[in-house]
Parts: C-alpha cells; structure tokens; sequence
C-alpha cells in the first residue's frame, strides 16, 4: 500500500468528559465523510491501523471515540498514543477533547436520568471528579479543547464541521424521492406529500405501461391547474425552508412524493422539483418504485 504523506491521512481521536457532547461530535464527523467508530478500545487500535493499511486509501478521513467507557481498557491510551501512533510515521492523530463545566455535566445527567459511569454511589458530582481527575493528563495533550458548557447541539455541530471541513462548508444535499404509497412511506423521509389527489394517467391505456419519466406521461401530469397550483405553493414552500435547515446544520434532506403506484405522478413531480432547486442545491432525485412493475412482470 502505498499510504501517502501525512497530510493524505486524517485521525481525530475524540475524548473527553461523560456528557460534554461526544454523541453530537462524532455524528458530525459521520456527515463530513470520516469513518466513525464508537468507543473503541485503545488496546485494538493498532488492529485498526492494520485494517486502515489494508484498505488502501479508503479509510483517508477517519474519527475515533475513546473514552472512559472501556473502563479497564483507558490505562493503555496512553501506550497507544505514544507507542503504536509514534511508529506510524503515515497518520499523525488530532486529540479532540470535549469539556463542561461540572454544574452543566450534572445538569445534563440530571435531566437524561443517566448514571455516570464511575459515580459508585450514585452521585454525578462524584463520577464527574473521578473522571475529571482521570483525564487531566489526556486533556493537557489535547490539541484541541471545546468547551461545551454554553453550546447548544447545534452550534458544537457547526463548530466541529468549520474546523474540519476541508472547504469550510458542508455540502447539503436536497434528496427528492418518488414512492408508492401501496408500498409504505419511505422509513427515511423528512417531508412526505402526497399526491394522489391529482388526475391519475393509470387510467389512460397507452400510458399505463409508461412512467412518469416518458414525456407524454410527465406532459400530461403537468398540465392540469390543479397540478400548477399545487408546484407553485410546494415550491414556494421548500423555497422557504431548505435554507433554514441548511443553517441549522442539516447535511441533507429527504423530500418523498407519493401517489399509488410510485409509478406516474409521483416521479414526474419529484423530476420537477429536483429541476427546480438544482441551481441553489445539490440535488439528487430517485424513485423508489418505479421498477415494481417490471418485478411483477418477470
């Protein structure tokens, strides 16, 4: 394998106190593309830089959670980072060390109804001190420390896609999908509507067997008032809402059109509406459906 300099490779070790964002932060590392693993041991870690050999330059951006959860396995961090990482002259790691005030961590418990993992009484403040302790020596070699005492969600997300997305912005997709309603509602859907109240070409002999990708089918879709109406009013709609879920953080959004069949209105408006916000937004439109038919049929 031919593993490049080190700029070619990016590790984040994410660590820190119970409760000061670790959930948050390596979701956020999940949208900007690294390759996520939740408490993973230390003492596996050089079995994870042999499989990050292994894959040739696939696993470039990777985010790993150590922390106080391995418990019996935290003790060998520290041989880890300066052992099997010192030795890895191909990826230099980044320490990402989230903080809280102790106040806001027991709040924070207080409120989740969580038991911090060290507190054998019972008692947050207690964990919180042990671990504080714990984790002072790790903290000092940190090279990057947030504070997450003041921050919502939202703005450690943001703060964590700023630092470490190359072009400083994140991409955000708009996912517009066909589907048949007679085959359940997308599971992954952020916005459903359905369209089965518009003229239906399923009862038209020569477009049964089409889709809403043929232009006669999509033509006719188009042309009823009703039909006009109804893209006039969703786009203004979605023209009002995908900038504020882009600025809340959101990496994508899934908008699902449905009719019956998944097979004519549906995917001639979902091609709509991805034409229409293409120009402002990356756009991707798929249809769920559209090839039921021709399982039926072999």
């Amino acid at each position: 394998m031919s593993t490049g300099s080190t700029s070619d490779i990016q590790m984040v070790i994410i660590t820190g106190m119970s409760g000061a964002g670790k959930t948050v932060a390596i979701q956020s590392f999940e949208d900007l593309g690294f390759f996520c693993v939740d408490n993973l041991p230390p003492t596996l870690l050089p079995k994870f830089l042999e499989l990050m050999k292994e894959s040739g330059n696939k696993m470039n951006k990777v985010a790993l959670v150590m922390d106080l959860r391995g418990r019996e396995f935290f003790d060998h961090l520290f041989k880890a980072l300066d052992d099997n990482l010192a030795e890895t002259s191909w990826v230099t790691p980044q320490i990402l060390f989230l903080d809280a005030d102790d106040a806001t961590l027991v709040r924070r418990y207080k409120e989740t109804r969580r038991s911090h993992p060290l507190a054998k009484s019972g008692s947050p403040l207690e964990g919180i001190t042990l671990e504080r302790e714990l984790l002072e020596e790790l903290k000092g070699r940190a090279q990057l420390i947030y504070n997450t005492s003041q921050m919502k969600p939202r703005e450690l997300r943001e703060k964590i896609l700023t630092e470490f997305t190359a072009n400083k912005q994140l991409i955000f997709t708009v996912n517009v999908m066909s589907f048949g309603f007679k085959h359940g509602i997308p599971i992954d859907a952020d916005l459903v509507f359905d369209v089965r109240f518009l003229p239906n070409p399923h009862y038209i002999e020569h477009m049964r067997p089409k889709t809403g990708l043929d232009e006669d089918v999509s033509s006719y879709v188009l042309k009823w008032n009703e039909t006009q109406k109804f893209l006039e009013k969703v786009t203004d709609l979605l023209s009002f809402m995908l900038p504020h879920y882009k600025r809340e953080g959101k990496a994508q959004l899934v908008i699902a059109i449905g009719c019956t069949g998944g097979q004519h209105r549906s995917v001639a408006l979902a091609e709509y509406i991805g034409r229409f916000f293409q120009k402002d937004y990356k756009t991707i439109v798929s249809h769920r459906d559209i090839e039921r038919r021709k399982e039926k049929t072999t």
